[in-house]
């Protein structure tokens, strides 16, 4: 196994210079990219008094990285951290997983003292600042194995001392998947447990369906988890929905969030990009329908009335009784400001 590069390079200075903590994210390409601009709106629409920070890899190209920085009080460039591990990855059926292991950067952003990172495919539908009180390393259950956590958010301490030691041992021990997560887990034996409602994989069947009946809505940080992520889905927009196969139809209530900000905060602003052509995806099996629906993709745009209209069309309380209106209330504050 072999790293490729270990150093970063501050791109852009915290806008408040005051805050001490900060949600931490990765992009390693521009669909990711677009993916975290849409994670940041969700966090600010959800009332965070946190940083958002963002780690980018020379991948990202100079027009988002300079769209995330309109968004972002911080974004760091880092170079690309490999495991190399094409043997442990193949087990999972993700090659792609190998540059995860950029993540470890995070441990180099001292200048804030607490941090929560969360991956680019993730979604805020309530407010989570309060895992900022838990101590490094906090994280939830995988549900592949729960003695595992996911690596998909985790409250951690930066430190200089911390990332040496993790890319000693990526470096010497390894990692028992391939990825960031074999690593992380191994290196944090003794982690702190929080709910599932702070990493809730969206985009599983539940074989519990009823704890998610009873449990769901109160699903803070939802994670669209595996390799087919929100912008490769079919959206309609004349009806202003995201097509769900057969047992995922919870899924349509999450995506449907995702695409509300994507298209009226992100899309417009993006530099003339297809954000499901920016990813290549290693399709698994049982994605290969909605992958082949790609294709046919047509992204338009859709009036707030509209949006509502389908947002409070039969769906479950999912994100709580007035999500709509706060969102709709701050994409209108940022609509406003745009304008002037």
């Amino acid at each position: 196994m072999s790293l490729q590069g270990h150093s970063g390079q501050l791109s852009s200075l915290s806008v408040t210079g005051t805050m001490p903590e900060a949600y931490v994210t990765l992009a390693t390409n521009n669909g990711y990219a677009a993916g975290a601009l849409v994670l940041a709106h969700s966090l600010r629409s959800c009332g965070t008094s946190k940083d958002l920070c963002i780690i980018i890899t020379p991948a990202v190209s100079p027009d988002m990285k300079s769209l995330l920085e309109q968004v972002f009080n911080n974004v760091v460039t880092v170079d690309v951290l490999d495991s190399g591990d094409s043997a442990h990855l193949a087990l999972m059926k993700r090659p792609e997983l190998g540059v995860t292991f950029t993540k470890l950067h995070c441990w180099t952003l001292t200048q804030y003292t607490k941090c929560v990172f969360l991956d680019a495919d993730m979604l805020a539908v309530q407010n989570a600042d309060e895992l900022f009180s838990h101590p490094e390393l906090t994280a939830v259950c995988d549900i592949g194995w729960p003695d595992c956590f996911n690596s998909g958010m985790f409250v951690f301490i930066p430190s200089q001392d911390t990332y040496e030691k993790l890319i000693h041992m990526s470096e010497t021990t390894g990692s028992f998947d391939g990825g960031d997560q074999g690593i992380l887990n191994t290196f944090f034996p003794n982690w702190n447990r929080v709910s599932f409602i702070f990493n809730m994989v969206a985009s599983a069947t539940y074989t519990y369906l009823p704890a998610y009946k009873q449990f769901g809505g109160n699903a803070k940080l939802v994670h669209f988890l595996g390799a087919t992520k929100p912008w490769h889905y079919r959206y309609d927009s004349s009806s202003g929905t995201v097509q769900t196969g057969p047992g995922y139809q919870h899924l349509a209530p999450y995506l449907n969030s995702w695409w509300a900000i994507y298209t009226r905060l992100v899309k417009p602003n993006v530099p003339e990009m297809d954000v499901q052509k920016a990813v290549e995806v290693k399709t698994p099996v049982e994605t290969i329908q909605i992958a082949q629906q790609i294709s046919g993709m047509h992204i338009g745009a859709e009036s707030l009335q509209e949006g509502q209209a389908r947002w409070e069309r039969g769906e479950p309380d999912y994100l709580g009784r007035d999500s709509f209106a706060n969102i709709q209330a701050y994409i209108d504050t940022k609509i406003k400001s745009n304008g002037k």
